[in-house]
């Protein structure tokens, strides 16, 4: 927490005086604590001279309850922050500011519809603050991105954490098994409590994986970079043996601001740290972070030329400040935009306070799209909270790594937290059989996708296969057997970042007996297709086309009702309504045969019909014989599995030899 706020919040120093302030001796004591920055001494004196303060007297309370507030803000005690701020505006605070802090308070504090009215009534009296409107926006965000949180999980991660703060993880190696942090912890090397924050000055501390893996206990940077004043907020060159950080020194007397300091690896250790080409002493420049390539420095300052509290600025590797340039309105805010890192990949991930949020500091993504512009997005719950949240890096080019927030802690100190998103699985199971059959255990199926897959695939014995596929990406796919025609599937995978399971079925004809074309419907006494047939003879198109050196004959049949020389004349004028379709959507007439069988061949019943239908055996022949034997309802059973139309493969080299 320290050299989070303090690094910056003493570039933004103001020597807000109280209205009518009396001789009181803690009062001015609280008054000069708070314009050096030491917010947490300011606090402690602000609350003797609140308390002794009259409740009679109104004008008073409502001031120093005020000063009170804006101490505890400014160390993230967000609780007695709250509770100072409604005093202040229990009192009729002149100060109308005091209003959208107190609705800031509450946002940070989760307290989403105490907070909608505290920034619906500080828009009547300031119509258009932007910061308001974004926190009013807040409390409906924040509500929706808490119940509907991203794919991201995120852990406490206890080795590192401490009973102080412990905040900014970076790595800091090629291998990325070393996390370097800043904290406040008593190993700190200084010996004094900083009035700013009431804890230890914080120093920069590593952990490092061990044989196995495993991180191990902290352990501070006894030389190099840490020093007696407040030093972290570090960041690294792309080789690791450069280490930029923040130092921010204290006088007794005078705020002072916090600068930019280097460290160069030397072999295992770090040297002294040295002022980063920054000769300015009028501004505040902290939290450093290298561009990818190496090319810019962007960090955080208060200099003139922003748009309101902190901004992220850039300027060349090794230039000086003072010809930076600032990121612009994409970026930056009325609010307070900090603590910059990047990906590997070049994305830029920073934390704001002025953008609509979920309260406090939200971590947010920017991905450049011209020299000058950004696309900024919320990385929304559980990355963000209703706290502060920031400092957020990555391990190489894994979705995963860790962050720091003061979430789930009221004293406002901060604790590095782990993240990773799980990967997007989307998954295609598949299932080759025999059409009015069983599975195909022989199969083999082709797949070729446009992101680059070519592969061939073995189905397990109950012919199904599982492979991943890519989100957003299309498939071909292609089941083959030996001794069946080839059946062709395509697919596109969902462009989502949810899981998916995908079912393809590929049932393949036989071309060595025949083949049943489901759901083909006459009127009945006529030859006529009736509109329902339409999509299973579409299927056969589509067949024969994904199969070209097929030709098949058509087969109609009857049951034994009528007379021959009738049903014979009528399954062939169906057989050729058949063929007259298919020669319409475009299959070679060569191909076709139109053959009308009457009675006279007999359904002969399959192995799954068998299963189907207990009183029939497989083999058996569904003759008028038979037949007759049955039930009534058998019998009709046996007549519908008669009246069919096949189709059997009668030459697979067509076109081949011409």
């Amino acid at each position: 927490m320290p050299l989070r706020k303090t690094a910056i919040l003493l570039a933004a120093l103001t020597t807000l005086m109280l209205c009518g302030c009396g001789a009181e001796y803690q009062l001015r004591k609280a008054d000069q604590s708070y314009a050096l920055g030491e917010y947490f001494e300011a606090a402690t004196l602000y609350r003797k001279a609140y308390a002794a303060t009259p409740a009679k007297d109104k004008p008073k309370r409502a001031e120093r309850a005020f000063m009170l507030g804006e101490s505890y803000r400014h160390i993230d005690y967000f609780p007695r922050a709250l509770a100072a701020y409604q005093n202040a505006v229990r009192y009729n605070c002149k100060d109308s500011t005091a209003i959208r802090y107190l609705a800031d308070m509450q946002l940070a504090s989760g307290k989403y519809r105490d907070a909608a009215k505290n920034y619906e009534a500080f828009l009547k009296l300031c119509p258009g603050d932007r910061l308001a409107i974004n926190g009013l926006e807040s409390c409906t965000l924040s509500q929706e991105w808490k119940n509907n949180p991203t794919r991201f999980t995120v852990r406490l991660e206890p080795v590192f954490n401490s009973r102080m703060s412990d905040f900014s993880p970076m790595f800091g190696s090629e291998n990325y098994d070393q996390l370097y942090f800043t904290s406040s912890r008593k190993e700190s090397q200084g010996d004094n409590i900083n009035g700013i924050t009431g804890m230890k000055s914080c120093d920069i501390f590593v952990s490092k994986k061990n044989e196995k893996g495993v991180w191990q206990k902290p352990e501070v940077i006894e030389s190099g970079p840490n020093s007696e004043y407040e030093d972290g907020s570090c960041t690294f060159s792309s080789d690791f043996q450069t280490m930029l950080f923040t130092r921010c020194t204290m006088d007794p007397d005078f705020p002072r601001h916090a600068q930019i300091m280097s460290s160069q690896r030397s072999e295992a250790a770090w040297q002294a740290g040295t002022d980063y080409n920054s000769s300015d002493t009028l501004y505040s420049y902290a939290h450093p972070a290298l561009s990818p390539d190496g090319e810019w420095i962007y960090f955080v300052s208060d200099m003139e030329g922003g748009f309101g509290g902190l901004d992220i600025w850039r300027t060349h590797n090794g230039g000086l400040f003072i010809g930076a340039e600032n990121l612009g309105p994409d970026i930056n805010t009325p609010g307070n935009e900090m603590f910059p890192t990047f990906r590997r990949n070049g994305e830029l991930y920073f934390s704001s306070d002025g953008w609509p949020g979920m309260g406090g500091l939200d971590i947010f993504r920017a991905i450049a799209l011209t020299d000058s512009t950004w696309e900024v997005t919320n990385m929304q719950s559980p990355v963000n909270s209703y706290a502060d949240d920031f400092g957020m890096t990555f391990e190489g080019d894994y979705t995963r790594g860790f962050f720091s927030s003061n979430r789930n802690d009221g004293r406002g100190r901060d604790n590095i937290y782990s993240f990773f998103l799980p990967e997007t699985v989307h998954n295609l199971t598949g299932w080759v059989y025999e059409k009015d059959g069983y599975e195909l255990p022989d199969a083999l199926v082709y797949l070729v996708g446009d992101e680059g897959t070519n592969q061939k695939i073995n189905v397990k014995t109950d012919g199904s296969f599982t492979i991943r596929v890519t989100p957003g990406a299309s498939y071909v796919l292609l089941g083959t057997c030996k001794g069946y025609m080839n059946v062709k599937q395509e697919l596109t995978a969902d462009s989502t970042d949810q899981d998916r399971e995908y079912v393809l079925q590929f049932p393949l004809s036989s071309i060595t007996k025949p083949v049943l074309i489901d759901n083909i419907f006459f009127d009945f006494d006529r030859a006529t297709l009736r509109p329902e047939s339409t999509a299973s003879l579409d299927e056969l198109v589509i067949l024969l086309n994904d199969n070209p050196n097929v030709t098949i004959e058509l087969g109609a049949h009857c049951d034994y009702k009528g007379n021959d020389q009738y049903n014979e004349r009528l399954s062939q004028q169906r057989a050729d309504n058949v063929v007259k379709y298919l020669i319409e959507h475009g299959i070679e007439k060569e191909r076709l045969t139109a053959k009308g069988y009457g009675e006279g061949r007999p359904k002969v019943v399959s192995r799954r019909q068998a299963e189907e239908y207990k009183f029939l055996k497989e083999g058996q022949e569904l003759t008028e014989q038979f037949i007759t034997t049955l039930t009534e309802e058998q019998q009709e059973i046996c007549n519908q599995l008669n009246r069919r139309t096949e189709f059997r493969v009668l030459r697979t080299t067509y076109g081949l030899y011409q």
